[in-house]
């Protein structure tokens, strides 16, 4: 039995021109990136890499419109690697352009209707401290005609290199920093709990938590501001947690957040933290000794709480960086709750396989309801 997974090697730099020179970016490379990153930190390097800046083909998280939109761009264009600069978005766009015979349309290998085979190198450079996408081998794009976000998880979309610079998460917002850094956060624990883990993603995990939490109990008391001291510790624990989910996989908070940020346009780490503590409560009724009981005894250390209080003081510190919400702010009608189980149960099973414990549509129906 496979128990861990590493396809990439790991690099670190301490700037983008140092990256660029090592890398020998040139002529032969096409670089995803956005223009708020490409102009203080590539510009002045005086790259021959072919540049395309991802907003000007949509906002928000990846679509298959926007992905096809710069498929369709790029074709002019001969490249051996595919670089992405970028969060989450530009990431698991650029994910996609590595496949051969890829042309016309990424629905292709989402349904894999296309053999999903690698036909140039992936480099990946993160820009926030929360995706982890630069280690696993999964790409998650809203699929607008069908109205939800779809993963693709095949090893042929894995990053030959990730590439750490600390500098790149400078520019980055508070509330976008947050809300990738919750993810992270989310991806260890679900990680930690998965039937997949094993002693080896447990480290990642833990590596991971532990970090996050203490960081962010030390914004909580010192300010937003704090997080500029340790861009290099936040970005590593992403990728931690990111090695972690990528050999044990995410479950149902996840799962969950999919059809909300598929049709109200949540970003990813806010939508998985609206569902984050209430999927754990919904775990622990449904088998109260378990890892669980293991998993809790471990957040309290770092949360500085009794076990039983894990998961209200886990909200009292996420809700000092950004708010929790009932869906219905983000504009969910309660009409919609049991459609939004039946997507779950239809369109995400990769994910629900990797459950604590397993969760009935009933159980997925009456999580909506309590936090609608």
């Amino acid at each position: 039995m496979q128990l861990f997974k590493l396809k990439t090697t790991i690099d670190r730099f301490e700037s983008f021109a140092e990256f660029a020179e090592a890398f020998d970016l040139g002529e032969r490379d096409l670089v995803i990136t956005n223009d708020f990153l490409y102009e203080p930190f590539m510009k002045g390097c005086h790259l021959k890499c072919h540049f395309v800046m991802q907003e000007q083909y949509g906002v928000g998280e990846p679509s298959d419109e926007m992905m096809n939109k710069i498929l369709h761009d790029v074709q002019k264009w001969t490249y051996d690697r595919v670089i992405a600069i970028g969060g989450g978005t530009v990431i698991d766009i650029s994910k996609l352009f590595v496949l051969k015979g890829l042309k016309d349309d990424v629905l292709l290998a989402f349904d894999r209707k296309l053999a999903l085979e690698k036909e140039k190198q992936l480099i990946v450079v993160p820009t926030t401290c929360g995706t982890g996408s630069e280690v696993t081998n999964i790409s998650i794009a809203e699929i607008k005609s069908r109205g939800t976000k779809m993963g693709l998880a095949d090893d042929a979309i894995v990053a030959d290199n990730a590439v750490i610079i600390p500098e790149l998460l400078r520019g980055l917002p508070f509330k976008f920093y947050a809300c990738s850094a919750i993810d992270a956060l989310i991806h260890a624990v679900e990680a930690y709990v998965s039937p997949k883990a094993n002693p080896y993603t447990e480290l990642f995990s833990e590596a991971a938590w532990r970090i996050v939490i203490d960081v962010f109990r030390k914004i909580k008391t010192r300010g937003e501001d704090f997080r500029f001291e340790v861009m290099g510790e936040m970005i590593m624990a992403s990728n931690f947690a990111g090695i972690a989910f990528g050999n044990a996989g995410v479950g149902a908070v996840h799962a969950l957040s999919y059809p909300l940020g598929g049709a109200y346009h949540v970003p990813h780490g806010e939508a998985n933290y609206q569902f984050f503590t209430e999927v754990f409560m919904t775990y622990e009724q449904k088998n109260p000794n378990g890892r669980i009981v293991e998993l809790k005894e471990k957040l309290a250390k770092e949360l500085h709480c009794a076990p039983g209080d894990v998961f209200v003081e886990m909200d009292n510190l996420l809700s000092a960086l950004i708010s929790k919400n009932p869906l219905h702010a983000y504009g969910m009608k309660e009409e919609e709750v049991e459609g939004f189980a039946d997507a779950v149960i239809a369109t995400q099973q990769r994910l629900l396989a990797n459950n604590y414990v397993a969760l009935t549509r009933d159980d997925i129906r009456d999580i909506y309801k309590k936090l609608f």
